[in-house]
């Protein structure tokens, strides 16, 4: 066969082989291709600029307590009615969403930061720290937080400060399995130990190769753990247990709906956050989910 029959096959067979697709090109068709991800995506951000930009265009206190405005239902100066305390309930529900929002995101943050390094470490490390670091989760999954956080409140109060930490350091193993896995896949690997072999600390390692190869898994792990956050922060607040009064969260706003005659014939105080707390968490979840298609191509193919 001549060359040029050769080099005319070859470009045949360019011509018809697929164009290549930039990894993160490839992740963003595989996010998109759960269908509830995208708009997942958009109303979560639309709740978190109404929560953070809502209050500077509405302009009423939600502390304001008017007496006068007693458990009002909506008008067009109250929108959304009055509570119990004549308080505005459409302003106070804008700030509650910011605080509900902040304490999912910090708490989830906080504790997939603890779950990478501590997860880096045993699975990288073996030996000893491996097995003390799986102990130490063990113990920590065998409390359910929810038991702890309320037993916290009790010795020290409600405290914002107090239930994110309680819950990152309930919350951490999650990530810490996920990424332990992968970090004892990953020391395997011909690159990680080529670098050993050279003598790099194992802190560099570590950091420079092991936590990035991570990332993309730990980020569905907070994504997930953001919803939980939500719903265990309004149930505490729902107990009085949560933000300290008067500040306002989606689930201290719930907590006026313990009476029956409000369940019956006030729905303006008990269903906005309601509806708002399954909403963020919903969006939430389909956001999660796309992200894990992204991350792992065998997700995207099913």
């Amino acid at each position: 066969m001549s060359d040029a029959a050769v080099r005319s096959g070859t470009e045949d067979v360019d011509e018809l082989a697929p164009p290549a697709v930039r990894p993160a090109r490839a992740a963003w068709q595989r996010f998109l291709r759960y269908r509830l991800a995208l708009p997942g995506a958009v109303v979560l951000a639309a709740m978190v600029v109404i929560s953070f930009g809502g209050p500077l265009i509405y302009g009423i206190d939600p502390n304001a307590v008017d007496p006068a405005q007693y458990r009002r239902p909506p008008t067009a100066e109250h929108w959304l009615g009055t509570d119990s305390a004549g308080r505005d309930v459409l302003a106070r529900l804008l700030v509650g969403g910011q605080v509900s929002l902040l304490v999912g995101l910090a708490a989830a943050l906080t504790a997939t930061v603890v779950g990478v390094l501590l997860g880096a470490l045993a699975g990288f490390l073996r030996g000893w720290a491996d097995a003390v670091l799986c102990r130490i989760a063990e113990v920590a999954q065998a409390f359910p937080t929810l038991i702890v956080i309320i037993t916290v409140a009790a010795l020290i109060g409600p405290s914002l400060p107090a239930m994110i930490i309680v819950i990152a350091l309930m919350d951490w193993t999650g990530g810490f399995r996920v990424v332990r896995g992968l970090t004892l896949a990953l020391r395997e690997q011909d690159s990680i130990l080529a670098i050993t072999g050279l003598g790099a600390r194992n802190s560099r390692i570590i950091g420079r190769h092991v936590v990035p190869a991570v990332l993309g898994p730990a980020t569905v792990v907070a994504t997930g753990m953001v919803g939980t956050v939500i719903m265990l922060e309004a149930a505490l607040s729902f107990l009085g247990l949560g933000v300290p009064p008067p500040t306002s969260s989606w689930g201290s706003m719930l907590n006026q709906a313990q009476s029956l005659a409000i369940l019956e014939s006030m729905p303006w105080m008990w269903l906005p956050p309601g509806l708002a707390i399954a909403i963020t968490v919903l969006a939430v979840n389909f956001v999660g989910e796309g992200l894990r298609n992204a991350v792992d191509p065998r997700q995207g193919q099913r």
